[in-house]
């Protein structure tokens, strides 16, 4: 009973870490900056959301068909559009385990007037 609590727990603690502990290494980029040539936008919102506010020159690729959509992500630096720190550390997570390089997030708050905001 007591390593069947403990695989639960150590099971429980990967969810958690994949979702909430923010990835390191991966720079915010305001979209202003960013140098359009030589990387591929993803936008990882739904697409009831980056319809009503797409991103210019952006692939609109929902956190939830990323898995199934990964052979359409050419093989260069990808920078990450998303909704919330759950989408981009699940995405930069996913692409990276792909074999992908995430150069950079944005996460754009629809909340506010302010489009683009920085979250950790």
């Amino acid at each position: 009973m007591t390593s069947l609590m403990t695989i639960l727990i150590f099971l429980y603690a990967i969810l958690i870490y994949k979702r909430y502990v923010p990835v390191l290494g991966i720079p915010f980029i305001n979209l202003d900056n960013l140098d359009y040539d030589n990387r591929v936008i993803i936008d990882l919102r739904d697409f009831n959301i980056s319809y009503k506010d797409p991103v210019k020159g952006a692939v609109n690729i929902p956190i939830a068909y990323l898995n199934r959509s990964i052979a359409e992500i050419p093989n260069r630096e990808i920078y990450i559009i998303a909704s919330s720190s759950l989408e981009k550390n699940l995405g930069i997570r996913s692409l990276r385990k792909k074999g992908f390089r995430v150069v950079g997030y944005t996460i754009y708050d629809t909340d506010t007037s302010i489009k683009v905001s920085k979250c950790a």
